[in-house]
């Protein structure tokens, strides 16, 4: 049945629903709106805060320099890698900063300097495509306020934090001064190399102006220095320094601060650079040195030396760096006037560890820094322990004899040419007899040196150079005996040390250890110590190496009046270069004296090198205890008549003690001087006359 239709029903229930309406079920978007609300709140909440403490709180104490130190081996400072703030810092307005240098400045460092906020996320975008694009870092991202809160406020850590605090301190610079006072900072704080902090120094340093008084060339080149100023340092490098002002010229010109025609003329300009300041402190050769291994072989970057505060413990022994400062003062002053312009470098190390404990590399720091310790030079004779080095791993023995008398080799040369080499020995001064291997080395005979390359072959002699550390362009020729291929004083004591210390090769080194300045070690070196010799070889080679200087007929004889110790060593005379090297179990040190120029050294300049040595050898091993070469188990000890290489019998008027590798012993006596028992035995001790023995046979005793 149908309900019948009743209006007021209707009406009173649109009444009920408008009084009482039916609850909405809320979407996901009433919740997402009322997030963002909180989210948008939140930010601004913090945002408000943040930008309040960036622009009210007070910016850190600033250190524009936290130097490096170089310590000695015994703890003493030897230098600050930068001496005295206000030396090497001087502040000036940016009025009195060229505009040029400004503008150089910019156009290299950050053209958008004016136009942002201080990151600027193009040029991270743009150094980065660069960067790619070329396969290694070419620019930086960093702009010149990021370089300021860098250089003021911060170490040199690469670490996330790092960055995140340099980016706050970037924008609180920004928020607290102008672009003209961030400038003036900037160019007042930066570094430019060798100590310079600011542009005022770093005139005065390069080129003895204030920088008001630079022109676009000076301003240009200086410009360029910031980004790697050991990189482009115009007093080691100076073609890298033009090509990199060069850059910053193309720079300035493509940003409209100068023209083409005054970039290039700028270019053209020729550059005076100032004398290079003398630095202070200790061992000025060996702190450069140090420097130079830190930069390019530990890795420690400009802004870590001069900035980082690190202690960087060397090798230096500060006594034996005085004696062999002391020695070469003592022994250059007893020449001749006409003397005064001739060089000399020293350079010792501990042939157990491969520490360099002292080093001089030249008369006068002040006059020149170039270190000849480095420099390679002929060695001569002083190469000659190489050759019979290799003679007595080729069946050589201390008995081998070979004639002393001008002789002419044969050989042939790159192109295969056959040529003649003819051998003299220093003022033709010959035996024209047979010359004992332990004769020739403290004589310092040519003809027996030759002799022996040429009977085991060169290019083995080559072999045991290169192993021994030796780098120079040697070639197989009859003169590779007389070290006529160059090496430096330091590559020789490197090649010496495996003499001294039973055959082990060491890597020469200045840096024991790097700390940073919290006094964390970030570095030490890894001793390294090869066995490359057979230790019976380097004691029999080092044996007969000691009559260099206890021979009456030794190159090297007058040194033993100054220095009695145990020692072997070679001296070594080219017309240009003498060299006195020699060794104790404890230290290895090699002397060189000659001229720049290769000007010819008179005798008395050659003769100069073996006091040096002797003098130092002598201070250096004061408190050190005196003892020999330790025999090592596969070495025998025996007596040859000198003359005929034949074990000595009682009746040789001449006995040579001598050591041989076990089984490598001559076999046959004395043919000359033949026993008159006929049941001769080696003599070990002082033997009696032949009638004595003669006496004590007949009567049985």
């Amino acid at each position: 049945m149908k309900t019948p239709y009743n209006e007021d029903w209707e009406e009173n229930l649109e009444t009920d629903l408008q009084l009482h309406p039916r609850p909405r079920r809320r979407g996901p978007a009433m919740w997402f709106w009322k997030a963002m609300v909180i989210f948008l709140m939140s930010t601004l909440a913090f945002g408000t805060f943040f930008y309040l403490y960036l622009r009210y709180s007070d910016l850190p104490p600033n250190e524009i320099a936290n130097p490096s130190a170089l310590v000695a081996g015994d703890g003493s400072t030897l230098t600050s890698l930068v001496q005295g703030s206000t030396q090497h810092r001087i502040k000036i307005p940016l009025a009195d900063i060229p505009k040029n240098l400004i503008d150089g400045t910019l156009s290299v460092e950050d053209q958008q300097f004016y136009h942002h906020s201080g990151i600027n996320p193009f040029g991270i975008a743009r150094a980065l495509w660069v960067d790619l694009k070329s396969g290694h870092v070419v620019e930086g991202g960093s702009t010149i306020t990021q370089q300021l809160a860098k250089n003021l406020f911060l170490t040199q850590d690469q670490t996330v934090s790092r960055k995140l605090r340099e980016a706050m301190l970037t924008i609180q610079l920004e928020m607290n001064y102008s672009k003209d006072e961030i400038l003036e900072q900037y160019l007042n704080v930066i570094y430019y190399g060798h100590g310079a902090y600011g542009v005022e120094t770093a005139a005065k340093t390069y080129f003895n102006k204030d920088a008001q008084d630079l022109d676009l060339a000076e301003c240009a080149l200086l410009a360029g220095l910031p980004k790697g100023p050991s990189l482009y340092d115009p007093f080691l490098d100076f073609d890298q320094a033009k090509d990199r002002q060069r850059t910053v010229l193309d720079l300035m010109a493509g940003q409209g601060y100068i023209t083409k025609a005054e970039a290039d003329a700028a270019y053209q300009e020729k550059i005076e650079l100032a004398p290079q300041q003398t630095p202070s402190g200790t061992a000025p050769y060996f702190t450069d040195y140090v420097s130079y291994q830190l930069k390019n072989n530990y890795g420690i970057s400009d802004d870590e030396l001069y900035r980082g505060g690190l202690q960087i413990q060397t090798t230096l022994d500060p006594k034996m760096q005085a004696a062999a400062e002391q020695a070469v003062q003592d022994q250059l002053k007893k020449l001749p006037a006409s003397s005064r312009n001739m060089q000399v470098s020293l350079i010792a190390m501990d042939p157990k560890t491969g520490e360099i404990k002292a080093m001089v590399g030249g008369k006068d720091y002040k006059q020149s820094s170039f270190n000849r310790a480095l420099a390679k030079r002929q060695p001569g004779s002083a190469f000659k322990p190489v050759v019979y080095l290799t003679a007595l791993m080729n069946n050589f023995t201390p008995a081998t004899r070979i004639k002393s008398e001008q002789t002419t080799f044969k050989y042939r040369d790159d192109q295969g040419e056959e040529k003649t080499y003819d051998v003299h020995n220093y003022g033709d001064s010959y035996l024209h007899d047979y010359i004992s291997f332990r004769d020739a080395i403290a004589r310092s005979d040519n003809v027996f040196a030759v002799t022996t390359v040429m009977d085991i072959g060169p290019q083995k002699v080559i072999n045991t150079a290169k192993a021994l550390g030796l780098t120079g362009d040697m070639k197989p020729y009859p003169s590779l005996a007389l070290g006529v291929f160059p090496e430096s004083p330091l590559e020789m004591v490197k090649a010496y040390a495996p003499l001294a210390n039973g055959g082990y090769k060491v890597e020469p080194h200045v840096v024991a250890q790097i700390e940073d300045a919290d006094n964390r070690t970030i570095r030490a070196f890894q001793e390294q110590r090869e066995a490359i010799l057979d230790p019976g070889v380097t004691y029999i080679l080092t044996d007969m190496m000691k009559s260099v200087y206890t021979s009456p007929a030794g190159t090297g004889y007058r040194v033993h009046q100054m220095f009695d110790r145990p020692a072997a060593g070679k001296s070594g005379t080219t017309d240009t270069d003498a060299w006195m090297i020699g060794y104790t179990p404890d230290l290895v040190t090699a002397v060189w004296v000659g001229y720049d120029k290769d000007q010819l050294l008179s005798p008395t300049e050659s003769y100069v090198a073996a006091p040096i040595w002797a003098q130092f050898m002598n201070a250096a091993h004061e408190g050190i205890a005196v003892h020999d070469f330790p025999k090592p188990d596969n070495v025998t000890e025996l007596y040859i008549d000198p003359h005929t290489g034949q074990l000595a019998t009682e009746n040789c008027p001449e006995r040579q003690r001598e050591y041989f590798l076990a089984g490598s012993e001559p076999t046959e006596w004395c043919e000359t001087h033949p026993s008159v028992t006929g049941t001769a035995k080696n003599i070990t001790q002082k033997t009696e006359s032949g009638f004595r023995s003669f006496w004590n046979w007949v009567t049985g005793n």
